[in-house]
């Protein structure tokens, strides 16, 4: 059997990986608006893909089977994740319902603290069962099906993550005039809100419907 191509299987991680993380989600809204407010971003940026990149390298050394082993532990994130995001999800609706709070992006303020900041990014990592789901299950699988080149595979869904947030938190800035008018931060507050509430819902959905 011919050994695969380090190259194709990089190709082929990095698409995977970029296929999985771009999509509207609230690790992506945090680190947009994050960008939008130009607050810490490299620190947000910094946690979202180093948090990737030892999920996917744990996936493809094969800690998937800890899920199968001890199936409670993705309940146990799965609940408490449900709980932060509503929490956080009822924060962004108050910021949108209540137009005082609102700031356009250039105003000036003080920004929160980096303890502050770091928190909610690993909070909303961390405890969001999709991400062990897509980086450590998913990845993971599919890496063990490139054998030897396996990590290669890894390596490309890693760019992946690096560039995608590294695009989203220093790309987000180029949307600064639209949002230099409180509307449109009542507007993104209020999505972001929805998204929340919405991915908390699907957490524990499944769980609900099956008993």
């Amino acid at each position: 059997m011919t050994a695969e191509s380090p190259v194709l299987a990089a190709l082929a991680g990095l698409g995977l990986g970029l296929s999985l993380i771009i999509a509207i989600g609230a690790q992506n809204a945090f680190v947009l608006r994050q960008g939008l407010r130009r607050e810490r971003v490299l620190l947000v940026v910094v946690i979202c893909a180093l948090s990737d990149l030892v999920l996917i390298v744990a996936g493809t050394a094969g800690a998937g089977a800890l899920f199968s082993l001890v199936p409670w532990l993705v309940d146990v994130v799965r609940w408490v994740g449900f709980v932060f995001l509503l929490v956080y999800g009822a924060l962004a609706a108050r910021r949108a319902w209540r137009p005082a709070t609102l700031e356009a992006a250039d105003a000036p303020r003080a920004p929160a603290s980096a303890l502050a900041v770091a928190g909610t990014t690993l909070a909303l990592t961390w405890l969001n069962p999709h991400v062990y789901l897509d980086t450590v299950v998913l990845l993971g699988s599919v890496a063990s099906t490139h054998g030897a080149a396996r990590w290669w595979f890894a390596a490309g869904a890693g760019l992946g993550s690096v560039l995608w947030f590294s695009a989203l938190g220093a790309g987000a800035r180029l949307l600064a005039p639209v949002f230099a008018r409180p509307v449109a931060w009542r507007v993104l507050d209020a999505i972001i809100a929805v998204v929340m509430v919405v991915i908390a819902v699907s957490l524990v959905l499944p769980v609900l419907l099956s008993h």
